[in-house]
């Protein structure tokens, strides 16, 4: 049933339709046959984890005809990433389901054919912070609460690879203790009634505690600061990493920390999270593309000309330019502009655009759908030497929810997904799912794992889904459901 070197444990039976594996590996991919009664369904599972010698347990259970649900214990650093073997099953999934240590539930689903290892990673967990350095040995258990903790909080990470998984897993499995080396050099000032000048206490200068204030600094301001060095202390470990391994990719990069009754919601790329409440519905997080970031791509090529060397034209018009249009005056916008203008089209307006096409389509210099990530260092213009590296920023946008002050409910949530949810549901879609859900099932102690899976199936299609109107997503999707009462009652003491 279970072949390859990597692979130590038996195969046990658990009900009619569900396999069990308990097994030992390394990080290479391995294959096994599931077994029913007409055929065998190969799949390949690459597992990467910081413990090569961990033992976890992996079930499957058969989802239907083309999907599989995948649920492990939390005996491991990693994620197991399935994948439908595409020479033997087209167009199927395979499903992941994670109840994490920190009240949330996740999800993901891995569409066949588009990659042959799951781009989407994903990582969560309790954040101890401390007072004092320390060295490397320390990053190698995050998770563990240690008795000199000096401020806890949780965290939560979705990374949506491109180019290959590469990029992603290093970001999972490095991120957190970034923020972490972040968020304790300055904790000190965290905890203060105001974040002092000088983080030792000394004053050199009697006024300034009074030009703190007057820049309105707070504790959440450094919080914010922590999260923008760590995701660039992360953009570069990546990018040392995967040329000396010589490898490519990047991804994007959507977390959420809960810190001191405060969530914090930072975002590089596409995908998105929102706050689901009764009567309520509210963006966390803004997408990053060309398109919403053009001004600033455009700015950048103004300043820098070198970086389109000859190849590109950095204005905008509202189609590709032909040789029918010289000499014609034609809308367009710069980047200092808004709004729109005019202008007579010069040979050099025939140019590939720096940016084009429209919503999912649009794309920069031709080959990325998003203009903030991690990775990409070696990513360049296909049969060019032109980099996109400097057109795109790794660092996120932050967005603070201050959850002390909201009256919680049971059913208040956060969703996180990856913009394979977001392709064929709004948000108001999902809230109305939520709403749905949740009150018929509150006896249910897995019901925010059932609501992440449910918000999967929603996106495959199935007239008969929760939706009935029968989208499909073909990308890769990865979902969180955190429920914030229960952030709130670890805020307030419960």
């Amino acid at each position: 049933m279970c072949k390859g070197p990597e692979v130590e444990g038996e195969l046990g039976q658990r009900g009619t339709s569900q396999l069990l594996i308990n097994f030992k590996l390394h990080t290479q991919p391995f294959s096994l046959f599931w077994q029913q009664p007409c055929c065998y369904w190969p799949i390949n599972i690459m597992y990467v984890s910081s413990r090569p010698s961990s033992r976890s347990e992996l079930w499957l259970e058969a989802f239907g005809d083309h999907e599989f649900l995948c649920s492990t214990s939390h005996e491991h650093c990693g994620r197991p990433c399935c994948v439908p073997r595409e020479d033997v099953l087209t167009g199927g999934a395979v499903v992941w389901e994670d109840v994490s240590e920190v009240g949330s539930s996740l999800s993901g689903i891995i569409n066949a054919e588009k990659s042959e290892f799951n781009e989407d990673q994903a990582a969560c967990g309790q954040l101890c912070i401390r007072r004092c350095e320390f060295g490397a040995e320390e990053d190698q258990e995050w998770l563990t609460l240690c008795a000199e903790e000096f401020l806890t909080g949780h965290y939560w990470a979705l990374f949506d690879g491109h180019g290959g998984p590469a990029a992603a897993i290093l970001a999972a499995n490095t991120l957190h203790s970034c923020l972490r080396r972040q968020l304790e050099a300055v904790v000190e000032g965290m905890v203060a009634l105001q974040p002092p000048m000088h983080l030792s206490g000394r004053c050199v200068c009697p006024s300034d505690p009074q030009f703190v204030e007057e820049k309105g600094i707070r504790a959440e301001d450094l919080v914010i600061g922590a999260l923008e060095n760590a995701f660039q202390e992360c953009d570069e470990v990546i990018g040392r990493e995967l040329e000396a391994s010589g490898q490519v990719g990047g991804c994007t990069a959507l977390v959420a920390v809960f810190l001191q009754g405060k969530l914090y919601v930072a975002n590089a790329g596409d995908s998105r999270a929102i706050l689901v409440r009764k009567d309520e519905v509210r963006p966390l997080s803004s997408e990053f593309t060309p398109e919403t970031e053009r001004q600033r791509i455009q700015q950048l090529a103004f300043v820098y000309p070198e970086l389109l060397a000859g190849e590109f034209t950095r204005l905008e018009f509202p189609r590709r330019l032909k040789g029918d249009d010289l000499g014609q005056k034609v809308l367009f916008r710069d980047h200092h502009m808004r709004g729109w203008s005019y202008k007579c089209v010069e040979k050099s307006d025939l140019k590939y655009p720096l940016i084009h096409g429209q919503g999912r389509q649009a794309r920069l210099l031709g080959t990325l759908a998003v203009s903030r990530g991690l990775g990409d260092h070696q990513l360049r213009v296909l049969d060019t030497n032109i980099q996109l590296k400097p057109f795109l920023l790794s660092v996120p946008q932050v967005t603070v929810l201050d959850v002390d002050q909201l009256e919680l409910q049971e059913e208040d949530v956060v969703v996180m997904a990856t913009d394979g949810l977001w392709d064929v549901l709004s948000n108001e879609q999902v809230a109305r799912l939520v709403r749905s859900f949740l009150p018929g099932n509150q006896e249910d102690p897995h019901r925010f794992s059932e609501l992440a899976k449910m918000l999967i199936h929603s996106t495959q299609g199935k007239d008969d889904g929760p939706t009935g109107e029968g989208q499909v997503s073909y990308d890769d999707i990865s979902v969180f459901v955190i429920p914030l009462h229960s952030q709130g009652q670890r805020s307030s003491g419960h």
